[in-house]
């Protein structure tokens, strides 16, 4: 019964809210880059379409197929996403991973609300959804940069 509880409390009220409301929530018409990640243990997918003005975001979108964990997640990075770097955005995707799987500090602003999920620790099958859209956005800024390189 425990258990039941424990799962309970992680579907906080403010993880309910943020999976309800996630920002740059869709598709670009002309993306630079488009990425579709999946996590294969719960099915969860995230499509992450963006433009960069070389290293920044400056449009983004993504399309969120996920559980309320997942949701939580990409509404976080939605919130926080437009003006980053690869940097930030890999060093986001890797202190989350490290919060998540070692108790790591919390990832760093924009980012900081990513702490929410801080519960989910404990619960090893819903990481890879909690990391889908970092991991998928990472992803496609290496894409567009590999394409500015090659246009140069």
């Amino acid at each position: 019964m425990s258990g039941e509880t424990d799962l309970i409390k992680l579907y906080s009220a403010r993880i309910l809210e943020l999976a309800a409301d996630i920002p740059h929530h869709g598709r670009l018409d002309a993306p630079e880059a488009t990425v579709k990640r999946r996590a294969p243990l719960c099915g969860s997918t995230v499509t992450v379409d963006l433009v960069t003005d070389g290293d920044r975001i400056t449009d983004y979108a993504a399309e969120v197929k996920a559980c309320a964990l997942g949701q939580a997640a990409a509404s976080v990075v939605g919130g926080g996403i437009i003006g980053c770097t690869y940097a930030q955005v890999v060093e986001a995707r890797d202190a989350l991973k490290a919060m998540l799987k070692s108790d790591g500090p919390t990832p760093p602003a924009p980012f900081d609300g990513l702490e929410v999920l801080r519960p989910a620790q404990d619960y090893k099958n819903r990481h890879a959804s909690i990391l889908l859209t970092l991991e998928a956005t990472a992803e496609a800024m290496e894409e567009a940069r590999a394409t500015a390189c090659g246009s140069a």
